[in-house]
C-alpha cells in the first residue's frame, strides 16, 4: 500500500506542476521534453543491473515502450493544455476517470472477479469523478471545452491499460527502473524531433524556469510510473482495485490542492463528489 500511496502523491504533483507553468511563464513543450530526459536519467541511475544499451531492443517489452513513448508525450501535452485552460480539478478528473478502461480490460482478459461491494465502489467512483468535475454556473460551459478532457481520458486509459498488460506479461520486477527509463527515453527522442522542428521558438522561449520546470516534472513523473508498477504487484488487491483507488484518490487530492493552492472554486456538488470518492475507495479497498 505504500507504493500505491507514493504513486498517488507523485501523480497529483504532476497536475500542480502543470498549473504552475502558467504562473512562472514556463514553455510547456520544452519543459515536457526536458522532463522525459530527466525521467530517463533517473531510471537509468536507479537500475541495479548491468546496463547494456545494445541489449535493450532485444527485451520483450521494448516495442511497448516505443508505443508508450508516443502516447506519453501526446497525452502530457494534452494534460498541460487542459490544466491551464479548464483547471487542475477538471483535468485530473478526465485523466483519472479513465481507470474504467484498464478495469474492463482486467475483467475481460484476466478474468478478474469483482464482489458486490467492489462493483458498488467502482460505480460510486464514476459518480465521484462526474460530480467533482462539474463547474458552475453550468450555462457558461462550452461544449468545445469537452474536447481536451475527452482526449486526455482516452489517452490516459490506453496508457494505463498498456502498462498493466506489459507489467503482467513481459516485465520482471528488477527491470522496472530500466523499463521506465526506456519509456521516458522513447518519449524524449520523439519530443526532441518536435523541438528541432521548433528550434526558432526554443532559442527565444527556453529559460531557467523552463529548465527547472522540466527537471521537477521529470522526477515526479518517473516515480509516478515506478510506484504504480510496484503497486500492481499487490497480493491483496487486483488491478481493478488498484486503478480505482489510485485514480479516484488522485482526483480527490488534486481537487483539494487546487482549492488550497490556486483558489479554485468548489461547489456543493464538488464536495459531494469528494465524499463519494472517499466512499468508493473504502468499498473497493475493503470489499
Amino acid at each position: 500500500m505504500t507504493s500505491l500511496a507514493l504513486s498517488i502523491l507523485a501523480s497529483s504533483l504532476i497536475f500542480i506542476i502543470f498549473k504552475l507553468y502558467t504562473r512562472f511563464k514556463v514553455n510547456t513543450l520544452f519543459a515536457i521534453v526536458t522532463n522525459y530526459f530527466v525521467a530517463c536519467g533517473v531510471g537509468l541511475t536507479r537500475y541495479q543491473g548491468e546496463t547494456n544499451l545494445s541489449e535493450i531492443p532485444q527485451k520483450p517489452w521494448f516495442l511497448g515502450t516505443f508505443i508508450l513513448g508516443i502516447l506519453f508525450i501526446a497525452v502530457f501535452n494534452l494534460m498541460a493544455a487542459a490544466s491551464q485552460k479548464v483547471g487542475v480539478s477538471v483535468t485530473s478528473v478526465a485523466t483519472k476517470m479513465s481507470f474504467v478502461l484498464p478495469v474492463i480490460f482486467g475483467i475481460l482478459v484476466y478474468g478478474e472477479e469483482l464482489g458486490p461491494l467492489k462493483v458498488a465502489g467502482i460505480v460510486l467512483a464514476l459518480a465521484a469523478v462526474y460530480f467533482t468535475s462539474i463547474k458552475e454556473p453550468v450555462r457558461k460551459f462550452k461544449k468545445t471545452a469537452l474536447l481536451l478532457p475527452a482526449l486526455v481520458f482516452l489517452g490516459s486509459g490506453i496508457i494505463d491499460t498498456s502498462l498493466k498488460y506489459i507489467q503482467e506479461v513481459h516485465i520482471k520486477e528488477e527491470d522496472y527502473p530500466l523499463f521506465s527509463a526506456t519509456v521516458f527515453g522513447s518519449a524524449a527522442c520523439i519530443g526532441l524531433l518536435v523541438t528541432i522542428y521548433k528550434m526558432a521558438d526554443l532559442r527565444s522561449q527556453f529559460n531557467l524556469n523552463t529548465l527547472l520546470g522540466g527537471i521537477s516534472l521529470g522526477v515526479v513523473n518517473y516515480f509516478s510510473i515506478f510506484f504504480l508498477l510496484k503497486a500492481l504487484q499487490n497480493d491483496t488487491l487486483n488491478s481493478a482495485s488498484i486503478f480505482t483507488i489510485n485514480n479516484v484518490a488522485i482526483v480527490m487530492f488534486t481537487t483539494i490542492l487546487g482549492i488550497i493552492l490556486f483558489k479554485e472554486k468548489i461547489s456543493p456538488k464538488n464536495w459531494s463528489g469528494i465524499a463519494l470518492a472517499i466512499t468508493s475507495i473504502i468499498l473497493v479497498a475493503f470489499g
